[in-house]
């Protein structure tokens, strides 16, 4: 017979298969659906960050299709919502195993999906800003101030309830084994790590490059949340890894549909979220080291020209430079994703010294 710590692993394992398969049946629905009403941008990136032309890039992407979709996000946080609201709805009758698969719980996983929902469907609205051409940003979309106050919004309830409503002032340093107390500034904290996460998502650009990035960040949380006996939130991360596997499988080279913003903006704030809620913000540059090498090439790229007038790199996030020197798409996705395991693997082995 099976103890506790055995069924909640299988619980896990259930949930993410599921979500594996019922994104990779859906999957081929959604791609028609972009496809027939052409949901894809219609002019290609132009211009860098500053708002110069960006030659680099569009010599390296010049043979690349504009009509390959966007939104294939929607694939990976419609799922595990789904999973979540269906096992938490079936559980109120009697069965076992219905009752085990529900992972949705008010101390655990409902600030996880709301703030889910919430990023996502802002993705979603910057894409279909973008698909037309509407926006005052680069080549449409939300304007950045818009966008930049949502999240900040979004970091600031989500800092007044882990301060206010779970009592959480602290942040834990795992080499040290101690607790460092913040008091009222783990809100600003908060804030600061949801944008921090939020700007990773420049790493979107090459066919299978984000999924893959985020299938190891995210399988280290689920790892943590397992090891703290926080099943519902290692459930969440695991059908996050289902979605994700099954999004990969139509996203690798060439890509049958983007992740756009609904994707990314979803998997990082969650990701923030999830950090949290481990009580691992403390290696989270570690896990997600990835996001912070793409984020760290834009901002020295920026003060380098600013500053000293000249570039570090050819073209940034950091995989365009390496594309841009001669590297194959597909071998910098495929090196950057055994670094994002690599990052994973150190990041939780520090989190689980102690």
């Amino acid at each position: 017979m099976m103890g506790p710590l055995e069924l909640n692993a299988l619980k896990i394992f259930i949930l993410s298969f599921l979500s594996f398969l019922i994104s990779f049946l859906v999957a081929p629905c959604l791609i028609r659906f972009l496809n027939h009403y052409q949901l894809w941008k219609k002019q290609p990136r132009n211009k860098t960050i500053d708002g110069k032309e960006a030659a680099v890039f569009l010599k390296i992407h010049k043979e690349r299709e504009v009509s390959t979709p966007r939104m294939g996000g929607l694939l990976i946080w419609t799922v595990p919502v789904f999973l979540a609201f269906f096992f938490s709805f079936l559980g109120h009758y009697d069965g076992f195993w219905i009752s085990k698969l529900n992972f949705l719980s008010r101390e655990q996983t409902w600030l996880l999906l709301a703030t889910l929902v919430f990023s996502s469907i802002l993705g979603l609205a910057d894409d279909i800003l973008q698909v037309f051409g509407k926006g005052k940003y680069i080549g449409g979309g939300l304007d950045l101030k818009i966008r930049l106050f949502l999240i900040i919004i979004v970091g600031l309830v989500g800092g007044y309830w882990f301060y206010f409503k779970l009592g959480q002032d602290s942040i834990y340093l795992p080499i040290l084994d101690i607790h460092l107390k913040l008091g009222i500034f783990y809100i600003p904290l908060f804030i600061i790590v949801i944008l921090s996460c939020w700007a990773g998502g420049v790493i979107d650009g090459i066919d299978g490059l984000a999924g893959g990035s985020f299938l190891s960040i995210f399988g280290a949380f689920m790892i943590i949340a397992f090891a703290r006996m926080q099943y519902n939130v290692a459930s969440f991360c695991g059908t996050i890894l289902g979605s994700l596997l099954a999004f990969l499988w139509y996203n690798l080279p060439p890509a049958k549909f983007y992740i756009g913003e609904t994707g990314m903006m979803g998997l990082s704030v969650s990701l923030a979220i999830v950090s949290f809620l481990t009580d691992s913000v403390s290696v989270l540059p570690i896990i997600a080291g990835l996001l912070v090498l793409e984020v760290g090439s834009i901002l020295l790229q920026l003060f380098s020209k600013k500053f000293l007038k000249k570039k570090i790199f050819l073209c940034t996030p950091l995989h365009h430079h390496f594309e841009a020197i001669g590297w194959r798409s597909e071998t910098v996705t495929m090196r950057f994703w055994i670094l994002g395991i690599v990052f994973a693997l150190l990041g939780t082995a520090i989190r689980l010294l102690r």
